[in-house]
């Protein structure tokens, strides 16, 4: 009896323990999120890597519109040289996110030499990857990725996965404005990054 009971006490504190260092991570993770959103490089990059996102019709939602707004901004800076909008087929299935964010810009200004479109993508993985091979036909080594502000960690973090010579630059303004909006955003891109990490544990056991 006394074994069980030993048992199921080591069952219960290592189940607590397990718990309590999943809400420690959590809250770190949480944490270094919310720094990251001030991190923003003024270094000149060959391009600017605008993350996609959702679009109405042919027209930019007011959080993609904000990122397409940012990275016009650094081209006119002279921050970037050159623009890659990024994202596949919107909810109408015929307006791509990377395509209505290419038509924006011109509107406002852009060479249209100076813009290249991603038009496969659905995650900010894809975005990232699918840009590389764009950028490497276009002569591109240097990048700026350009998102909201809470999504940058994560975006960051992958890009240097994929070993990408990039540097941050979130929007200086963004649709989420109120923690109404902000906290799933932050709960998704916490968990997302969380996830991510693990798979590069369990991807390269030899990293830290």
């Amino acid at each position: 009896m006394k074994s069980k009971r030993k048992t199921k006490r080591w069952i219960v504190i290592t189940a607590l323990a397990i718990v309590l260092v999943g809400i420690l991570w959590t809250v770190v993770t949480v944490a270094r999120i919310l720094a990251y959103t001030d991190e923003d490089s003024s270094r000149i990059s060959d391009a600017a890597i605008i993350l996609g996102a959702a679009v109405e019709g042919d027209n930019p939602s007011p959080v993609f519109r904000e990122r397409i707004e940012h990275g016009i901004e650094l081209y006119r800076q002279g921050t970037v040289r050159n623009l890659i909008f990024t994202g596949g087929s919107g909810g109408d299935g015929e307006h791509t996110e990377a395509e209505v964010g290419q038509k924006y810009a011109i509107a406002q200004g852009v060479d249209p030499a100076d813009i290249r479109v991603e038009t496969k993508s659905r995650i900010t993985e894809e975005n990232l990857i699918n840009s590389i091979p764009i950028g490497e036909q276009a002569g591109y080594h240097t990048y700026t990725i350009v998102s909201d502000p809470l999504h940058m960690k994560r975006a960051m973090k992958l890009a240097t996965g994929l070993g990408m010579d990039a540097v941050p630059s979130p929007t200086r303004t963004t649709a989420y404005r109120t923690w109404r909006s902000k906290f799933p955003f932050l709960a998704r891109e916490t968990v997302m990054y969380m996830g991510y990490t693990i798979k590069g544990w369990i991807d390269n056991p030899q990293q830290p």
